[in-house]
């Protein structure tokens, strides 16, 4: 498998592209502060011409993750259109209604649920299928603490859908779960799993439909570039989508694919993207301009 070629620096390529498709938790933030370089570059590419559509994991509607973006200093200006998972999920939710969901998640990801005309229940019994946007309280549980209930609902054939498909992110200087992980669980117990966000198409679909509305033109799929430090979301959504992909490898694999000289080492990140049979056009630690 080739490797990927080291960029250091998004300058260097920056002429080649006109959109960027850009991953938000574990490359401009770390989910307690921004990353100022990382900010920095995506202004620059704006300031150029250029067109950056964040694309994010997030169970949330956009409109409902901007605040925490701003609590974050992460300048409006680095970002144009912004697209989650959430806001895909929202359109799968609302083919269902006016089906029973039983929705687990935190009390923070509620607007998932408005306007979509479902029903929100908390038990198997009442329930028409599953909806997961993470765990209640990522701070003390894991996918083990629903065992339980995700084996009752698979025992009664619910479909489930995941409204994160990331399994972890990068907290600080921690690892927390994800609804992903609650997927993998669910999947591994038998049941059917459904997901619109990264690496699946629905998500990419809404950002491409963005940004052809800040071009005003069609969008040059070889003109799109995305970035992101998930193998399995990130970089294989990019694959599966034929478009070119920055691989950030120091976000949630850590130092990973770091050499002794603390600069990256093009082989370590071969093969964090080889043990998920994919590949990135490019690869840095971090994301600079």
């Amino acid at each position: 498998m080739t490797l990927p070629v080291v960029l250091n620096h998004l300058s260097a390529v920056a002429d080649d592209y006109d959109v960027l498709l850009c991953d938000v938790w574990g490359v401009i933030h770390n989910g307690r502060e921004s990353w100022p370089a990382a900010c920095d570059a995506l202004t620059r590419f704006n300031e150029k011409g250029g067109h950056v559509v964040l694309i994010s994991n997030s169970p949330r509607p956009s409109s409902d993750v901007i605040s925490q973006l701003d609590g974050l200093d992460v300048p409006r200006s680095s970002w144009k259109r912004f697209v989650t998972s959430g806001d895909a999920t929202r359109a799968e939710l609302a083919k269902r209604a006016p089906q029973a969901a039983l929705a687990i998640g935190p009390d923070r990801d509620a607007t998932t649920y408005e306007g979509t005309g479902l029903q929100l229940v908390d038990t198997v019994e009442g329930a028409d299928f599953v909806s997961v946007t993470g765990l209640v309280d990522d701070a003390t549980e894991t996918p083990e603490s629903y065992r339980a209930i995700l084996s009752e609902a698979a025992d009664k054939d619910l479909d489930l859908i995941c409204a994160n498909p990331d399994r972890v992110v990068q907290k600080g200087d921690n690892l927390i779960y994800c609804a992903g992980a609650l997927a993998d669980l669910y999947e591994e117990l038998g049941g059917k799993v459904i997901m619109a966000g990264k690496p699946y198409a629905p998500i990419y679909d809404l950002a491409l439909i963005e940004a052809e509305a800040l071009m005003g033109r069609p969008v040059d799929r070889s003109r799109v570039l995305c970035i992101g430090d998930g193998v399995i979301t990130d970089v294989v959504g990019a694959q599966s989508q034929n478009l070119d992909c920055l691989f950030i490898a120091q976000g949630i694999h850590g130092d990973k694919a770091k050499g002794e000289d603390g600069s990256l080492n093009p082989s370590g990140a071969g093969d964090l993207l080889k043990a998920e049979n994919t590949t990135a056009r490019y690869a840095a630690l971090d994301l600079a301009w």
